[in-house]
């Protein structure tokens, strides 16, 4: 690994608000401008300090959860983005005309425990507070206690939750529909997802806040998260296991990606800094993954123009992060480049030559190289001789850098075995103390999407053996969900 312990915990739940806020389909800024209101909302409503602190946290974060149900959303809708970007706008048949409302509820009930389970995992991860922590598992929750996934009576909902559902709900439908009718919305809405009496202070004093809003720079809107009640660092792996929760198939791909290339920095006898920002870019690279719906990413075979050009916007909007998480500016422009190629062949800038620095060179290498090496839907993992040869002709065409290719699949042990070997002596304690090996097999398994019949077939168990597996890995880990198993078991080391 490269000599990257912390980042700023700030910087990465800015990180995860841009990666919510693109996996719900808002605007790259929505999840900041919603903190600004809900402090303002609930200053108004005579929160103290603290409290407000609360509901900015809660604002970030309120969608750290929505990649671990993309793939629910997906199976259900189709478009797991374009579908939750009409539910948030309210829009008239947003989860099919032929649906009765029954029907939308025991869809969208465990797709909601995912969210909240998952969400309320990472603030635990991020060492913020347990009110925070509560508020984001109980976040869809409503005032007139027909809110999801439990349905609980207002009086076991964190007031933070009610202030960020309204705040969220203004900055949405103000922007949508404009402030006449944002105004309407939540005096629908008043009474029944969040109390009347704070409704009535968001529609007097919306118009004066929107436009403040509106007037402010970056740093202006920002300047009041530097206050935020939480711990000074966090691991950077957190921001990489919640983008690969959006795809079953690629637990782990991200971490994979940036052990890759540290390693081939290492190989290449670059400096510290180099590999840390490297490794760091290769943590970030897949955040403008979130803006492609999984249909597209699960298509097997060529894509549609129309799909290719979504996917060709990756970096683009992986770049567009640097702008929400300035001290991680750096790393996400490198990040931008994973794509790129010598040749000018690549995207999204069609970048070339000389113009490509030596860290986009490794790490355009190293994704590729992963990529090869990991198994999909629809084919299985390459070989090393494989993918080394495959690699070995984009060099010959022009397209990777031939040090860096050179690096990655020279020496007796490859880069990806590496990995897996400096993160099982990192977290051989935790392993030996949490799982059996046969629950962490399991877990290794389900943690890729796979089902309890899929996974009885692969390891020779019966459906009923692999259930007591599964039961005993939640229990242990302290989760009832398969994306809240996953990522805690990123974060310990056990898969």
């Amino acid at each position: 690994m490269a000599d990257v312990s912390t980042i700023r915990a700030l910087d990465a739940v800015k990180a995860l608000a841009f990666i919510g806020d693109l996996s719900m389909g808002q605007p790259t800024d929505h999840s900041l401008r919603t903190s600004w209101l809900a402090a303002r909302l609930a200053a108004e409503a005579g929160h103290d300090d603290t409290r407000c602190g609360v509901v900015k946290a809660v604002s970030l974060l309120r969608w750290s959860g929505c990649t671990a149900n993309a793939a629910g959303f997906s199976e259900w809708l189709g478009d797991d983005i374009g579908a939750r970007e009409a539910m948030l706008a309210m829009r008239p048949g947003w989860a099919g005309e032929a649906e009765t409302q029954g029907q939308v509820e025991a869809a969208i009930t465990p797709l909601a425990q995912i969210h909240c389970e998952v969400s309320g995992e990472i603030a635990r991860m991020l060492g913020l507070d347990d009110t925070t922590q509560a508020a984001l598992r109980h976040i869809f929750e409503a005032w007139d206690g027909r809110g999801l996934p439990e349905r609980l009576d207002r009086a076991q909902v964190p007031e933070a939750v009610f202030v960020v559902a309204l705040a969220s709900d203004l900055e949405i439908l103000s922007r949508v529909y404009g402030l006449d009718s944002a105004q309407k919305l939540i005096a629908q809405k008043a009474g029944r997802q969040y109390p009347e009496a704070l409704a009535r202070i968001a529609v007097a004093q919306a118009g004066a806040w929107l436009a403040e809003l509106d007037g402010h720079n970056e740093a202006d809107r920002d300047a009041p998260l530097d206050a935020l009640p939480m711990q000074q660092g966090t691991a950077p792996e957190i921001v990489a296991d919640v983008i690969d929760l959006k795809l079953p198939w690629m637990a782990g791909y991200s971490r994979r990606v940036a052990e890759a290339a540290a390693g081939c920095c290492a190989r290449l006898g670059c400096d510290a800094e180099m590999r840390r920002s490297t490794y760091l870019a290769g943590l970030l690279h897949g955040m403008g993954r979130m803006a492609v719906p999984n249909t597209i990413w699960n298509t097997p075979g060529r894509l549609s123009p129309a799909a290719w050009e979504k996917v060709r916007l990756v970096p683009y909007w992986t770049a567009r992060a640097g702008k929400q998480i300035g001290a991680l500016a750096r790393e996400s422009e490198i990040a931008s480049q994973a794509y790129e190629r010598l040749d000018g062949s690549g995207y999204f800038r069609g970048t070339a030559g000389a113009a490509l620095g030596r860290e986009a060179r490794v790490l355009a290498a190293a994704a590729c190289w992963v990529a090869l090496r990991s198994a999909r839907p629809w084919r299985g993992a390459l070989s090393v001789d494989d993918a080394a040869r495959l690699l070995g002709e984009q060099v010959a065409a022009g397209r990777f850098d031939a040090d860096a290719v050179g690096a990655l699949v020279s020496g007796a042990i490859s880069p990806e075995k590496d990995a897996r070997e400096a993160v099982a002596e990192r977290t051989k304690p935790a392993r030996g103390a949490l799982l059996s090996p046969r629950e962490a097999e399991v877990l290794r398994h389900i943690s890729l999407g796979a089902s309890n019949k899929e996974v009885a077939k692969v390891l020779l168990m019966s459906p009923s053996t692999v259930r007591t597996h599964v039961e005993s890995v939640f229990r242990k880990l302290e989760c009832s969900t398969r994306a809240a198993a996953t990522l805690k078991a990123s974060t310990l080391g056990l898969i």
